[in-house]
């Protein structure tokens, strides 16, 4: 008993002296370091490029030199190149192994037949298992995307591949997307993530999840919905402000009639002379009968009727105006250099957008050789996705793949910036205003104490403990004393020197103001 006492005791001062110091590393003014040699300038680059700092991509950059480096990230190797542990765990997910298609017809059957059940007690039930159903093809989904961030070699194109789900966001809560939310970011986003904008328009734009999300699935002639065409020239492309009328979402909105999503087997009955402009890929379906095959004008374009090449032609045309490059150029800014860019950065951004036809990797070069891009470098605050992975990465990024993504998970909703989760199209800011307030800090803080004392769960597999968890992170490491302790602050140093234990310096350093940026 005396002992367990003491043992408590200890554990409440350990807390509070932890506490203390996080308080003081908090609210202490950022002094800069000396200035950065070329290893902490290269050290730098990667943790700004990718999900955060670890020993594998140090050693890259140090082996290929940072051109050669980001050259590999701007053109990765098609194909996952996961560590084979990783890949299994992917490999064995329902969402992998099973077409979109089937899911969602498995999903709408188990939702009707417990619709259709009339004892109260059993509804419910059937209920529950369709939703328990439904959270783990969204988990799943959550938790592929979030094994490649952790450990996929091509960590710009994982990057990315989250800045164009928040761009093009849809939220899963809504109809039947926690089914198609894997798909999206599988076949619509990933695929074209450092491609052509232009692909990656068309391809949000064709597939079902944003079609249901933003109904363009219930726009038909005759009954117009405008809700994806505003959305499409506002959040998009060209953005508000930027020239385009009320008439031109009309407009726009009449170009998308027909275009929406069809899960039943057969094909509609259409006229003999439309019977060609039927497409039908998968879910997704062109349906002349829905269509307003009137002439229509976009932005001073006269489209002429002619079916989905009407799509393919509006789609071309707000894929090249000028405000669709600064728009775009700025979200990558905001994104990956400041909260607030510098206009000469994003109109050289804008005009490389233009000159490649929206080639991202193009315009990601530019980005990254300018002289905004290398003067930024460790000022840029993480949203909380980019703090629990780059948290993650650092402590348990090398030597064993996690078989739980569950906490971390836990932790983003926590933080509000689960993945597939914000209501609204616009997606999750990317400014620190919007995460930097107490009671994000607060989390921040536990977490990091959390994941600072020992593998916080990340080791066991979703249905049952697992033997031999490894211990508490080894941050102390060669990457920190080689690379990472030249670029702390002052008085960052001064209060890791006070820790009282390693789990204590653990958490102290996933609490200081440098880890908090990138």
């Amino acid at each position: 008993m005396k002992s367990d006492l003491r043992n408590g005791y200890f554990r409440r001062c350990t807390r509070a002296i932890t506490v203390a110091l996080l308080l003081t590393l908090a609210n202490s003014p950022i002094v800069a370091a000396a200035a950065p040699n070329q290893n902490q300038a290269d050290l730098a680059l990667v943790n700004r490029l990718t999900w955060g700092l670890d020993s594998t991509c140090a050693a890259d950059v140090e082996r290929l030199g940072p051109d050669h480096w980001l050259e590999r990230q701007l053109h990765p190797s098609p194909g996952d190149r996961l560590p084979a542990a990783v890949q299994a765990q992917i490999n064995s997910m329902t969402i992998t192994r099973t077409p979109m298609s089937a899911l969602l017809a498995q999903m709408v059957a188990m939702n009707n037949a417990a619709g259709k059940i009339a004892d109260p007690v059993q509804k419910m039930a059937a209920q529950t298992a369709y939703q328990k159903a439904m959270n783990e093809l969204d988990q799943e989904a959550a938790g592929r995307s979030l094994l490649r961030d952790l450990y996929s070699p091509d960590q710009l194109e994982e990057q990315l591949t989250w800045f164009w789900m928040n761009h093009f966001n849809v939220h899963m809560q809504k109809a039947y997307l926690r089914a198609m939310v894997g798909d999206y970011e599988e076949t619509a986003i990933r695929p074209h993530a450092l491609g052509r904008f232009r692909d990656i328009l068309e391809a949000t734009s064709r597939h079902p999840a944003m079609l249901r999300y933003l109904d363009n699935a219930d726009n038909a002639v005759g009954h117009i919905n405008e809700n994806y065409a505003r959305e499409l020239m506002e959040l998009h492309t060209m953005g508000v402000g930027s020239g385009y009328t009320q008439k031109d979402v009309q407009e726009l909105a009449r170009i998308l009639t027909g275009v929406g999503v069809d899960a039943r087997p057969e094909a509609p009955k259409v006229k003999p002379d439309r019977q060609g402009d039927l497409i039908r890929d998968g879910l997704f379906e062109f349906n002349p009968n829905r269509h307003d095959y009137g002439d229509k004008v976009l932005l001073g374009h006269t489209i002429k009727g002619r079916g989905f090449a009407e799509v393919e032609e509006a789609l071309g045309i707000l894929s090249r105006q000028p405000a669709t490059a600064r728009q775009v150029s700025r979200q990558l800014a905001v994104y990956f250099v400041s909260d607030d860019p510098p206009a000469e950065l994003v109109s050289a951004m804008a005009q490389k957008f233009q000159r490649s036809d929206g080639n991202i990797a193009e315009v990601m070069r530019a980005m990254v050789n300018s002289r905004a891009f290398r003067n930024s470098l460790g000022d840029k605050f993480k949203d909380p996705v980019h703090y629990v992975v780059s948290a993650v990465r650092l402590a348990y990024g090398e030597d064993r793949p996690i078989l739980n993504s569950g906490p971390m998970q836990g932790w983003l909703g926590r933080l509000a910036e689960a993945l597939y989760n914000h209501e609204t199209p616009d997606g999750y800011a990317m400014t620190k205003d919007s995460w930097a307030g107490p009671g994000q800090m607060e989390v921040r803080f536990e977490i990091a104490r959390q994941l600072g004392s020992g593998p916080a769960g990340l080791f066991n597999p979703p249905t049952q403990g697992a033997p031999g968890q490894p211990a508490f992170p080894q941050l102390q490491n060669a990457l920190y004393y080689d690379g990472i302790a030249q670029a702390l602050a002052p008085g960052t140093v001064a209060a890791l020197t006070r820790a009282i234990s390693a789990e204590d310096w653990n958490t102290l350093y996933l609490s200081s103001p440098e880890f908090m940026r990138r």
